[in-house]
């Protein structure tokens, strides 16, 4: 039966085919390079797929069904990341470990009683293969379980092969405060900005100037680091529950880092807002403000006023950008009391990285001026970036 399946994924192989693919202007993804180019890294060896439902080829084919029924391979476990295998518990929820019924193999949760891989999960496993859909921020957790599953290969001295995909807003958009050691948890694991401007190989890449493991990249090609996800020819995937479409993808810096000010989200990441806001007023501080690629339509929810995002570039929509116009000018309007920590760190430190933002929205500083204060961190960054690119 195996062999059988394995003639099958042979076949779909064509249609990845990078001779073919090279034509056209299609992204060819990681995982449709690695059995057909780089199967020398995974033949004969046994293999332990870190992924969830965001792992699919162009054609929707899941990564841990290829290498299952790859003939010269042996998947002995899967590893899922916050959400799950399938991708549908909520954020923050935990996820149970399982033994797969029809593969008869582990699926070992990364978010529930640990999240990095332990000895014990690890056993027989030669190989460790990530193949997850990241939205390029800091803060999303996926690419948190990316560094995490480094750490314990170089402990456990297995090998990791990062198969890589696109960054969706674009690689090139990097901004945001730059996190401090302080604030390293698993929503801000590295000293990145809020938008890194990188992809998963990329960003591995990065995690390993500190973890040193047995890294390998399976790279993609046709993807230049202009490109968005909807230039790349592939279907978009949910990658979370609250992340259904690709425009709540470049919504997420946009809308969500409020936490515990009384700012939040809505409508997938595409509306802003809180109580005490004037809708309009909001609106025309924001339209007036010379963001580029976006428009702001006054919107308010019950008893708390907002405004719609419109993207009308998503090549120049910023999304880390408007992130801190949005939550500076709510702060203006509402003079929201700035979440601080004392004993323990507060989620809102955590999601900036730092404290420097929560003390000059105190300031009263505009928001020109907050991300005019960021620029030298994230200028050191780009220089230290340039060194792990691939495209």
């Amino acid at each position: 039966m195996k062999t059988f399946f394995a003639f099958l994924i042979s076949l779909s192989m064509i249609v990845s085919n990078p001779t073919q693919e090279a034509t056209d202007d299609k992204v060819v993804l990681g995982n449709e390079r690695l059995i057909s180019e780089y199967s020398q890294l995974i033949d004969s060896k046994n293999i332990g797929v870190i992924t969830n439902q965001t792992g699919v080829d162009s054609v929707g084919q899941n990564t841990y069904e290829k290498l299952y029924n790859y003939e010269n391979t042996n998947l002995v476990a899967i590893y899922t990341p916050e959400h799950g295998l399938d991708g549908l518990t909520p954020a923050g929820k935990y996820v149970k470990s399982y033994t797969d019924s029809n593969m008869n193999i582990p699926v070992y949760s990364l978010y529930g009683k640990t999240r990095m891989p332990s000895e014990d999960m690890l056993k027989g496993v030669d190989i460790l293969v990530f193949d997850i859909q990241d939205i390029g921020s800091r803060t999303y957790t996926y690419m948190s379980t990316l560094n995490y599953c480094m750490i314990a290969a170089q402990k456990y001295n297995k090998q990791i092969v990062v198969l890589d995909r696109p960054n969706p807003i674009g690689a090139n958009k990097v901004e945001g405060f730059v996190l401090e050691d302080k604030y390293k948890t698993f929503v801000g694991v590295d000293n990145l900005p809020m938008s890194h401007g990188m992809t998963a190989g990329e960003l591995a890449k990065f995690f390993n100037r500190n973890i040193g493991a047995n890294l390998t990249v399976v790279p993609m090609l046709n993807y230049s680091r202009d490109m968005i996800y909807q230039d790349t020819g592939l279907p978009w995937v949910m990658t979370s529950p609250n992340i259904p479409t690709i425009e709540s993808a470049f919504g997420y810096m946009a809308t969500g880092i409020g936490e515990g000010t009384g700012i939040g989200q809505g409508d997938k990441f595409t509306w802003i807002g809180g109580k005490g806001i004037d809708s309009n007023k909001f609106a025309e501080l924001l339209n007036n403000s010379n963001l580029e690629g976006v428009e702001f339509i006054p919107e308010s929810k019950g008893d708390k006023g907002g405004v719609k995002l419109n993207v009308t570039d998503y090549h120049k929509f910023n999304p880390c950008k408007v992130g801190t116009y949005a939550l500076t000018y709510a702060h203006s309007l509402t003079k929201f009391k700035v979440p601080k920590s004392s004993k323990y760190i507060v989620m809102f430190e955590k999601i900036m990285g730092t404290s420097k933002y929560g003390e000059l929205l105190e300031m009263g500083y505009t928001p020109d001026q907050i991300v005019d204060s960021y620029q030298e961190d994230l200028n050191k960054f780009k220089v230290e970036r340039e060194k792990y690119l691939i495209y």
